[in-house]
């Protein structure tokens, strides 16, 4: 099994790449979709997260109030903290237990947002940056996204800089390009990561 790190900056189009490398493939395991999973309605997760923060931050129907717990924490180091100490450790055990599940010779692709912010490089065989520049971004997020220009500096700017996600990166997809170019440049990465897992796989001990 390849576990490759799979991260990129806001708008650099790494939502993309993964969908082509499941395409092409891969095992993804999204970071932020198994955190919405942990907390929905009926967890253990989402329990925690009430007694923490009370029943205000449900909505009507019983689910998570995204908005408003984004709020609650967005400005409070030890709300945010306190909300980590819930969500990651259950996230972290829901990658593990999709982990183990994969095949022996998998490519196992972390789509992980803040790898680079948290200092996760180490956890995977390798690291994947998608990067685009900045104008690319800010185009993406302000036409594709609908976001103001300021939202989408200030989002930008809350995020590694790209020449730190680029120092982590064992391959970089640069994506200022078509998406039938970024189709071939992923299928060349893919068609590495195929042989990597095979080498990994041959050399792992039994």
């Amino acid at each position: 099994m390849l576990k490759v790190g799979l991260t990129g900056g806001i708008g650099a189009g790494k939502s993309e790449v993964s969908r082509l490398l499941v395409e092409r493939g891969a095992v993804l395991i999204d970071a932020d979709r198994i955190a919405r999973e942990v907390v929905a309605p009926g967890t253990e997760g989402l329990a925690a997260v009430v007694d923490a923060f009370g029943a205000d931050i449900l909505t009507e129907d019983g689910s998570l109030d995204r908005p408003r717990l984004g709020s609650l924490v967005f400005a409070d180091p030890d709300r945010l903290a306190l909300l980590n100490a819930i969500v990651h450790p259950l996230v972290g055990a829901r990658s593990r237990q999709l982990e183990t599940s994969a095949p022996d010779d998998a490519v196992v692709v972390h789509d992980v947002p803040l790898l680079t912010e948290n200092g996760l490089a180490p956890l995977y065989d390798l690291v994947i940056v998608v990067d685009a520049h900045p104008d690319t971004q800010l185009d993406r997020l302000v036409r594709l996204r609908g976001m103001t220009e300021q939202d989408a500096r200030a989002r930008m700017a809350a995020q590694a800089t790209r020449e730190q996600r680029r120092a982590i990166a064992d391959i970089v997809i640069d994506n200022d390009v078509p998406l039938p170019e970024l189709r071939q440049r992923v299928t060349d990465v893919w068609n590495d990561l195929v042989r990597r897992a095979h080498t990994h796989h041959d050399t792992s001990p039994e």
